[in-house]
């Protein structure tokens, strides 16, 4: 398998038949390069495949969110909660939905 190709908007792309059949090379350039990769079939782009740093980076929640969850949970009160506990209220929760 060579370099993949480079798409219209600079990804680089790969066909799904390349992908399938390189896939373990495809997943050591995700990783040791930081590269993402488009992969087509039949020229339509179907897939990104990404590493798992920047999947993380993508689907953490942003900084600020997290704050404000924090400041919020402090105001409520449950930021001293045990997870024991917070499982308890899960718990006590469901219960009393599933009795309406």
């Amino acid at each position: 398998m060579g370099t993949p190709a480079i798409g219209k908007n600079g990804a680089r792309v790969v066909s799904a038949l390349s992908a399938r059949a390189n896939f373990g090379k495809l997943l050591n350039r995700v990783d040791d390069l930081r590269q993402s990769l488009v992969i087509e079939k039949r020229g339509r782009p179907k897939a990104v495949l990404l590493g798992i740093r920047d999947y993380v980076k993508l689907a953490a929640p942003e900084p600020e969110v997290l704050r404000i969850l924090g400041e919020e949970s402090e105001r409520n009160g449950t930021s001293t909660l045990t997870s024991r506990q917070i499982d308890r209220i899960i718990k006590t929760a469901r219960s009393q939905k599933t009795k309406r």
